[in-house]
């Protein structure tokens, strides 16, 4: 036995010339609006092919709608790209949100600082003593006793490109780190209180003298915050990666005194700033933290 075709949903559905249907269409098409209306509305107490009838009419001259049609589906979302990536990763690591924010904007203070300094004329590569001191560094014999705002000036004043970079590098790195779990307050706090401590410290240990600038003390400090974050267990991680970023962290730290042995580093500012991070600034950020587990 062979089952009847479907109906073909692209075939022409209206009543053949002649037949009932057509007549009633005929007939429906003369009524006024009210009245088919009136029979759509009350359809229930007519025979089934009236109301039928009615509605189609009422249809026809677009008082109401088409029968809903599913929506077609949405189109696919285009593959991520090279290009998209990366300019997520721009929006995230310089536009503010609410878990990201004294990142973004410290890196912006830094770089504005260094932007202004070349529009004036500063080298891109070697800026004079000279310029440094003009643009805020922290200067043995001026910073103290006369010019003490030089020790939050200084921590936004880089010697170069090279030097900007390595800075606001880790500086972002450490951003993501810390953050979004100790909150952007007690991020910016703990910049600036362990850089004033890297810029003292560097001015009590050159008993020559010194011309010092650079964000170096100040991350330093954000380094030994960190430790301080991953010892108290603040941070929830597994014992694994605990103990990875602790070693990380001590790496990082090491090297970087290591390397400013033989170079033109201020290795006195470093570990000032550490210092700070550790002993002052650290615990008192985490004064309201014993709750964010």
């Amino acid at each position: 036995m062979q089952a009847p075709f479907p109906p073909d949903p692209n075939a022409d559905q209206s009543p053949a010339p002649g037949s009932t249907a057509a007549l009633a269409a005929q007939l429906f098409a003369q009524k006024s609006e009210a009245e088919l209306l009136y029979l759509a509305q009350n359809a229930g107490r007519y025979p089934p092919a009236v109301g039928a009838a009615a509605v189609a009419e009422l249809q026809r001259r677009g008082l109401l709608p088409d029968a809903a049609r599913p929506a077609p589906p949405p189109p696919p979302s285009p593959p991520d790209t090279w290009l998209g990536m990366l300019r997520q990763l721009l929006s995230g690591l310089f536009i503010p949100s609410r878990d990201f924010a004294a990142t973004p904007i410290l890196l912006h203070f830094n770089l504005l600082v260094f932007g202004a300094m070349l529009l004036s004329g500063v080298s891109a590569t070697q800026p004079s003593g000279h310029d440094l001191v003009l643009w805020g560094s922290n200067l043995s014999g001026l910073t103290l006793p006369d010019q003490p705002w030089r020790l939050v000036t200084s921590q936004f004043v880089h010697a170069g490109t090279a030097h900007l970079l390595l800075n606001m590098l880790s500086l972002w790195l450490l951003g993501v780190l810390i953050e979004a779990r100790a909150g952007a307050g007690r991020m910016a706090l703990v910049y600036l209180v362990s850089g004033i401590g890297g810029a003292l410290t560097s001015l009590w240990y050159h008993t020559g003298g010194v011309n010092s600038v650079g964000a170096s003390g100040a991350i330093f400090g954000l380094y030994g915050f960190l430790l301080v974050l991953l010892l108290s267990r603040r941070l929830v991680l597994d014992k694994f990666n605990r103990r990875a970023m602790l070693g990380l962290v001590l790496y990082l730290v090491v090297s970087n005194l290591i390397s400013g042995i033989n170079g033109n580093i201020d290795n006195a500012a470093h570990i000032g700033g550490l210092a700070t991070g550790l002993f002052v600034a650290g615990p008192l950020a985490l004064i309201r933290l014993k709750g964010k587990r």
